[in-house]
């Protein structure tokens, strides 16, 4: 295996430029192709589909370089190999639920794009170590960007700005309001809209505190400016995006990386303080409820903004929905069938719950299957959480859990790409036991001297 990315040869640097590239670009990509798109309508959905054409170019490259360096057994991994059973399950069930073939494309690219963007990343890592070093320096940039950006649309900018590059109705909307309330605008940076900026600056923050909390490493001043600018958008973008349950899941990916940091080292009853502070938190919100910001911010619920039924109806319609057509269909409705994917058809479904979307897709099994996906790769993150990377990518990967109660969290293409590339590479390194006797990844167990 080669450690220096300057010693790859020309079809090694194609897979590793274009993983880069699709790291990269995933965070600025909807303004990009708003404007494109804006421009070029005709050619709007081939636009939008710049990172998985990359991802089968990627593919085929990577198949290619595993046969040329006897590395095929990479691929027999028990979490490659449950993704390989989902990606079949969803081929099987195309011509069984047939949706058109717009919806099924469609379907097919938002269920197991980021299964294969992992699939990939991870196969990069292990055979180049020393690209993890300049994945983390692209999400670091990218993040540094999409917070800057946030600052700017909440204290600078004018709300409609993005407007100006080609978002509208028909591409993606600038803003949206708290149940049309306009006192609280709801901005996206340079995502696809606020609850996806919410999901990801989640992520960044539970990222951040564990690289802190762990290493202590963010020296210097020009380090620390960085730093600190990060952390402070992705709070401005966390609260700007009025997200519910983006909030509590940084709330929570953050506890969790405190607590996992600081367990071997406190008595436990300092674990009931925390406890006390969210039952008083809530019995204030609740106690509160009827006040002008928490029935708008908490509840979105403010009769006086005119809206004909606020959020808290929709989930609650889409939950039951979707609960029902689970029940009523095990073996899913097909691949396409709900979704964006599905305004492609006749039947357009929105279901806001990650897990009633793949059972409304891919019916129980698959749901089993993705679950089993999850979790196994939150436990290979859990043994590695003595390293920063693995302690914030499992502290936000349980948040994201939780959005996925309320909202397809996986929908999203930026969120989706940026959490999976992140677990790929924490997954993929070496796994160091307590005693330091033994180094292993995922594939292999080598000897070493302690």
């Amino acid at each position: 295996m080669t450690s220096n990315i300057k010693q790859l040869d020309t079809l090694d640097k194609f897979f590793v430029g274009i993983i880069l590239i699709i790291f990269a670009g995933i965070v600025i990509h909807a303004p990009i192709i708003a404007s494109i798109g804006n421009l070029f309508p005709a050619m709007d959905n081939f636009i939008k589909s710049w990172k998985e054409i990359l991802m089968i170019a990627a593919s085929g490259l990577g198949v290619l370089i595993l046969m040329r360096k006897k590395q095929l057994a990479i691929l027999k991994q028990p979490v490659l190999l449950m993704i390989a059973a989902y990606s079949l399950l969803h081929v099987l069930l195309v011509p069984l639920f047939w949706q058109g073939s717009e919806p099924t494309l469609s379907g097919m690219l938002i269920d197991l794009r980021y299964l294969l963007f992992f699939t990939l990343v991870y196969i990069c890592v292990v055979l180049y170590p020393s690209i993890r070093k300049k994945l983390l320096i692209v999400f670091f940039a990218g993040a540094l960007l999409v917070c800057i950006f946030a600052v700017l649309q909440v204290f600078i900018l004018p709300r409609d700005v993005l407007s100006y590059i080609g978002y509208n109705k028909n591409t993606i909307i600038p803003y949206l309001f708290v149940d049309e309330n306009e006192q609280f605008v709801r901005i996206n940076s340079t995502l696809r809209g606020p609850n996806p900026l919410g999901a990801y600056a989640g992520i960044v923050l539970a990222v951040m505190g564990a690289l802190w909390i762990r290493t202590k490493k963010i020296k210097g001043k020009k380090a620390t400016t960085l730093a600190s600018v990060v952390v402070f958008g992705a709070v401005v973008a966390l609260w700007a995006s009025y997200s519910r349950s983006a909030l509590i899941a940084a709330f929570v990916a953050i506890c969790v990386v405190v607590v996992v940091h600081l367990t071997p080292k406190v008595p436990r009853w300092f674990w009931a303080i925390p406890s006390i502070i969210i039952v008083f938190a809530v019995i204030g919100v609740l106690s509160a409820r009827e006040s002008h910001f928490v029935s708008n911010i908490f509840f979105h619920d403010n009769p006086t903004t005119g809206a004909v039924s606020n959020s808290n109806d929709g989930h609650i319609s889409s939950l039951e929905e979707g609960t029902d057509r689970m029940v009523r269909q095990p073996f899913g409705a097909g691949i396409g069938s709900t979704g964006s994917a599905s305004m492609y058809g006749n039947e357009p479904i929105i279901i806001e719950n990650q897990y009633l979307f793949i059972a409304h897709e891919t019916g129980w099994i698959g749901l089993v299957l993705f679950l089993i996906i999850f979790v196994k790769i939150l436990q290979q993150l859990w043994k590695r959480r003595a390293d920063w990377l693995a302690l914030g990518v499992f502290a936000s990967g349980i948040g994201m859990a939780l959005i996925g109660l309320l909202l397809p969290v996986w929908v999203d293409d930026t969120v989706a790409i940026i959490w999976w590339g992140l677990a790929a590479v924490a997954v993929a390194q070496p796994l160091i036991t307590t005693k330091g006797k033994y180094v292993r990844t995922l594939h292999k167990t080598t000897k070493r001297t302690a």
